[in-house]
Order: C-alpha cells, then sequence, then structure tokens
C-alpha cells in the first residue's frame, strides 16, 4: 500500500458516505441515524495509479453519557495516529460547531497532514456558504458532495500528493479471509482485539455493539490472512431496526465472501438454534468451519465437563461433526493462538487436491467391498471416480444408474473419503453422475 487516509469529523456530516464513494461501493453503513459508524472501517482505493488504505471512522463527540462516544472518540484518535493524510469532514449546512472547533484542536496538535473537506457542497451557492470554514485556519477548504461525487477528483488530486512513495509496490497477494461470526455479544470483537493485543474494535456488554464487517491484515508469527468481525446474526423475528437488518445482511455477505468461518458460541448459554443456523449457511457456502465455545472461564466444570459439552455440539450439527471445536476465553486469552493455528489448517484442508489416479485406486476397492444396493433389480455400477477442479472438496463418481443412489451412501463414501484425506472443519460435497 501507498498510505493510509483517514476520514474523521463530527457525527453526521457524511464520512460514511464519502468513504464508499472512495472505495468504490457501499461498504460502510449510512443512515441518516447520527452515530450509525462505531468501529473503524477500513477500506481500499486507487487513484491516479497510486494505492492508498482508507480508514471510515464513527463520529467524534464529547461530553456524551452514550457509552459509545467515548470509545468512538478513541477509534478517531487511534485512526488519526495511524493515518498518513487526514481529510476533516465538515458540513457545509450549518455553521462551525464547538464539535468542529474541538476537531481542530486535536488535528492541530497531531501534525499530520490535515485536508479539510466541505460536504454536501450541490451547487455554487453552497461553495460561497462553505468560505466560512477558513476561520479554522486549516489551509484551503475543498468543496465537495460526497454522495453525488462531485469535486472528489480534485480532493484526491491533493490527496496522492501526500502520500509516501513505495518504490516496491508489488501485487496484493490473495490472503486467506477468515470471519468471526455468531449471535450478538458472543465474544467475537473480544476475542479479534485479543489476537490484535490493541483495543482495535469496541466491545461494549450491549448486544450488537458492531454493526459493520470490519476487515483487518493479521500478520504475526508467521501467520498473514485477513481477519473479519462481523455483526451478531439474529433470528429474523428480532430484526427490527433498518440498521440491525443492514448489519446482518453484510455479516451473511462476510460469510459467502470468506474461506473459513470461527463460528463463535456462548459457553453460558450452550448451542442454541441460531448457532445452527450460522453454521448451516457456511456449510451451504461450503466454507470451512472451525467452533468456538467462548466464555469457557464463566463456566463451572469437572474433568468430564468438556467432553460433555463436545458431545452436546456434535449431537447437534450432525451429520456433518467433522468440525474441529476449541473451548477458549476471549479476555483471558485462553487458547486463542490455537485458534488462528487450527483455521489455518482447516484453510489448508480446504485447499487439498487429490490425483485422480490415487482416488480411484483406493475408491473403487472400497466400493467393490460395498457396493450401493440394488434399486427395482437394477444394479448401480460405479465405473470412475475424480476431484473437481472447484475452490473446495467436490468428488464425482460416474456410474450406470446416478438417480438410484441414496443419500445414505453419499454419507458412507464420504466418510470414507474423510477417513483417508485430511478434511477436518471442511464440507465435502458428492456427485454422481452418468458414465
Amino acid at each position: 500500500m501507498s498510505g493510509i487516509v483517514a476520514i474523521v469529523g463530527r457525527p453526521n456530516v457524511g464520512k460514511s458516505t464519502l468513504f464508499n464513494r472512495l472505495v468504490g461501493y457501499r461498504q460502510a453503513i449510512v443512515d441518516e441515524t447520527s452515530g450509525v459508524t462505531r468501529d473503524r472501517q477500513y477500506g481500499k482505493s486507487e487513484w491516479c495509479g497510486k494505492q492508498f488504505s482508507v480508514i471510515d471512522t464513527g463520529g467524534y463527540v464529547i461530553n456524551s453519557d452514550d457509552v459509545f462516544e467515548a470509545e468512538i472518540r478513541k477509534q478517531v484518535l487511534l485512526a488519526m495516529n495511524e493515518a498518513d493524510v487526514i481529510l476533516f469532514l465538515v458540513d457545509v449546512y450549518g455553521d462551525i460547531t464547538d464539535l468542529d472547533l474541538a476537531v481542530t484542536e486535536i488535528l492541530r496538535r497531531n501534525k499530520k497532514k490535515v485536508i479539510l473537506v466541505a460536504n454536501k457542497v450541490d451547487n455554487g451557492e453552497r461553495i460561497g456558504d462553505a468560505q466560512v470554514f477558513y476561520k479554522l485556519g486549516l489551509g484551503e477548504v475543498f468543496c465537495i458532495s460526497a454522495i453525488s461525487g462531485s469535486g472528489t477528483g480534485e480532493l484526491l488530486d491533493e490527496v496522492v500528493k501526500f502520500l509516501p512513495v513505495n518504490e516496491t509496490e508489488n501485487e496484493e497477494i490473495e490472503l486467506p479471509k477468515i470471519a468471526i461470526v455468531g449471535r450478538p455479544n458472543a465474544g467475537k470483537s473480544s476475542l479479534l482485539n485479543s489476537l490484535l493485543g490493541e483495543d482495535r474494535h469496541i466491545v461494549t456488554p450491549i448486544a450488537g455493539t458492531t454493526r459493520d464487517s470490519i476487515y483487518t491484515h493479521y500478520n504475526k508469527f508467521g501467520m498473514d490472512f485477513l481477519l473479519i468481525d462481523t455483526a451478531g446474526l439474529r433470528k429474523k423475528g428480532k430484526v427490527s431496526e433498518d440498521l440491525e437488518f443492514y448489519s446482518v445482511m453484510r455479516a451473511v455477505k462476510t460469510i459467502e465472501s470468506s474461506d473459513i468461518c470461527l463460528i463463535m458460541i456462548d459457553a453460558t448459554r450452550g448451542i442454541e438454534a441460531q448457532d445452527l443456523n450460522i453454521l448451516r449457511l457456511a456449510e451451504t457456502n461450503n466454507k470451512g468451519i472451525v467452533i468456538l465455545v467462548n466464555k469457557w472461564d464463566l463456566v463451572e466444570k469437572d474433568n468430564k465437563t468438556t467432553d460433555a459439552f463436545t458431545k452436546i455440539i456434535k449431537e447437534r450439527i450432525a451429520p456433518f461433526v467433522d468440525i474441529p471445536i476449541i473451548f477458549i476465553s476471549a479476555i483471558t486469552k485462553q487458547r486463542i493462538h490455537r485458534v488462528l493455528e487450527t483455521a489455518i489448517e482447516v484453510y489448508n484442508n480446504r485447499k487439498l487436491r487429490i490425483t485422480t489416479h490415487q482416488l480411484n485406486e483406493v475408491m473403487l476397492e472400497i466400493i467393490a467391498a460395498y457396493p450401493p444396493p440394488a434399486v427395482k433389480g437394477k444394479y448401480v455400477k460405479i465405473k470412475y471416480v475424480t476431484q473437481l477442479p472447484t475452490p473446495f472438496p467436490c468428488f464425482a463418481f460416474y456410474c450406470n444408474l446416478p438417480q438410484y443412489v441414496k443419500e445414505s451412501y453419499k454419507r458412507y463414501l464420504e466418510n470414507k473419503i474423510r477417513a483417508l484425506y485430511t478434511f477436518s472443519g471442511v464440507p465435502v460435497t458428492i456427485y454422481f453422475r452418468k458414465k
């Protein structure tokens, strides 16, 4: 990357709209409600052949009783420290506010390159109104309309002047995407903060704190991948606010675009119907799966508790039971590094390829020993098997009468493949095709 650009300002000035405009699609949630963005949201942008990261922040607020506001303030300061260029967004529909002055004071002390941006300037009259912001003493005011894109070209011309030059800018390698998913308040953001060793994501006891899916690059201990924190998934009947609906949709889309899903279960509540729904969603999308039983430090246990809990989970998730289950505590950091090691193992299992020669040599012998049952006096003869060239494990068995193969026999073959090869945590799909 060539640098980092942070968008800061008071609530409801259009930071997320500008963020979406810069990254080229609706990644951050935008709503008329003030204070929608709570975490730092990261995206990528490119201008004049130069790539850079963009950070969207929550609106800066002072002297508020809201439990989120102190955390949002901390996130804004962290984003400012990370950035090479700061876009200070103000709203042309109104005069300079106390909050604008408070942000200006922080930016003066920051010593980073600050570009003052007046948003919602959608006609010539508004350009005149924007001149009032010269009083802030931050230099030229760039007039834009984030919603229509007007003026953003000139703004980006200015931004790229101040980004660091990277002589050896390589194409980005496709990194494994590991999504942390689960019900609200299962501890997803706490786990991410523990893994990163910093308070990157806002954590409160209130369910539903995380609203966007947040991507974070993890590069420690010889591991290199993207971690994705998602909004908690609730039952459809409990999704009342528009915002929460978009959050759930964003989390579902994140599952669909990830490689591995770390499904977090609250140990104090046990595995519930919504946990199973999330698991089936990941399984349907052929994602690698690791089950994390969080808050294990809060459970009274003896030497049989883990086995009993594991048995209950496997009974509920059957027939797909070949999934790693790890008992963790995100707060005390119990076994959190094992989580990453297991996730990478499952990622490698998902990419495992078996040669056609090897498959036929082993599987045809197993099939000969226990062939599919006859149907209406007709015998199914399987002649050939191969692994299909898909991003996840799919196997095609070629036979004379594919329509007569029962689901139970497919499961038998899947179990044999799992016994022979390491596909732990990965759904295996089997097709029967006409020879």
